[in-house]
């Protein structure tokens, strides 16, 4: 099928505040359209070949990935917002592509070490221009990926690119919302599995929970007799199915009372997509119980401040003498001055990358060679 027949079939199936690809603002670049991609289909595609990507195999989600195989990576907790986000952007009608493209880039400007990383970078750069991951992303597809000869960055479209800053003033379309909502169901769904997982949380502390209380009455319901291993597994199965059930009835609601003409229209006003006031609070109750119970657990809290260690030290060792960055970095901070392009150096990194860094620069048994 032809990209033309591709937009055609948007325009004929898709919702009238669905996004369709031929209308979209196009890229800062000008460049031919594909012969059988989409613009959104080739922003996908752009994404899952680009650097940045495949580094999320190797980044911490809450767990350091030197911890276990089992837990999530932000690779897997990426993948698995993509699942739920294409779900609810069928089921709404609106542009499945684009929704995939920003689910898959929505987590490639994390730093090492998730959010702690992301805070002690935040902090070294206050008084350069700040940190701070989603805009970050952006920094990533506009300027480090270096993949094209005519530009800088990855040349996205200005609809992935302005979804990338979601905390932004500029009102979303309706597929970065999907996201948006898909990614919350996911963290607190799967950060409770591996919390279970790990042994750090005890299921026996959930019973105040009511998402999980529900989720676990609703398998018992169906199979009684199941092992308490499956059950938990079946338990969280059920706990996104109702949040992702309760997501698309509340905004299927919302969309037909609002009857927004296009997705231009579908940007301004009320938030569209997300769920009830009920299930809102849930997921908030949910959140706080892995905040307190797990997030700050004596073991995750080792974890974190090893890793503010490791993050800070290695950002001040190499702000106080660029010649300590590798020689194309070197050139970057010429560029775009030295506290910038440390940030950029260690932002980039996987965490495996930076405790091998780590040694690399403070410990006296280890090598010097950077790959």
């Amino acid at each position: 099928m032809t990209r033309e027949a591709l937009e055609e079939r948007e325009f004929r199936e898709l919702a009238p505040y669905g996004m369709k690809a031929r209308a979209s603002r196009g890229r800062r670049h000008p460049e031919p359209e594909h012969a059988y991609r989409t613009a959104y289909q080739r922003d996908r595609d752009r994404i899952i070949h680009c650097s940045a990507f495949r580094r999320l195999e190797y980044k911490t989600q809450v767990f350091a990935n030197t911890v276990g195989d089992y837990y999530r990576t932000r690779l897997t907790h990426t993948m698995e917002v993509a699942q739920i986000a294409r779900t609810v952007a069928r089921a709404l009608g609106l542009n499945e592509d684009l929704t995939e493209a920003i689910a898959l880039s929505h987590d490639i400007g994390h730093g090492p070490f998730g959010h702690t990383g992301e805070d002690v970078l935040k902090e070294k750069m206050r008084a350069h221009g700040g940190f701070e991951h989603n805009r970050h992303s952006l920094r990533i597809v506009d300027v480090l990926e270096r993949k094209y000869p005519d530009f800088r960055g990855l040349n996205l479209t200005e609809e992935l690119r302005a979804s990338l800053l979601k905390h932004g003033k500029e009102q979303l379309h309706l597929e970065a919302h999907v996201v948006d909502a898909s990614d919350r169901i996911a963290y607190n769904a799967h950060d409770l599995d591996d919390g279970l997982t790990s042994g750090l949380l005890e299921e026996a502390g959930l019973g105040d929970v009511a998402l999980w209380r529900e989720a676990v009455a609703t398998v018992s319901a169906r199979a009684p007799s199941i092992d308490a291993e499956m059950r938990r597994y079946h338990a969280v199965r059920a706990l996104i199915d109702a949040a992702v059930t309760d997501l698309l009835d509340a905004s299927l609601d919302r969309l037909a009372r609002a009857a927004p003409a296009d997705a231009e229209q579908a940007r301004g006003g009320e938030r569209l997509i997300a769920p009830s006031r009920p299930m809102d609070s849930k997921q908030a109750e949910l959140a706080r119980f892995l905040h307190a119970r797990f997030y700050n657990h004596f073991q995750v809290r080792r974890m974190r401040n090893k890793a503010q260690r490791y993050v800070g030290e290695m950002f001040d060792a190499l702000a106080g003498d660029v010649r300590l960055l590798p020689p194309r970095w070197q050139d970057w901070a010429r560029e775009e001055g030295l506290e910038v392009a440390v940030c950029d150096y260690l932002a980039g990194m996987t965490d495996r990358e930076a405790l091998l860094e780590y040694r690399r620069l403070f410990h006296p048994d280890a090598g010097t060679m950077v790959e």
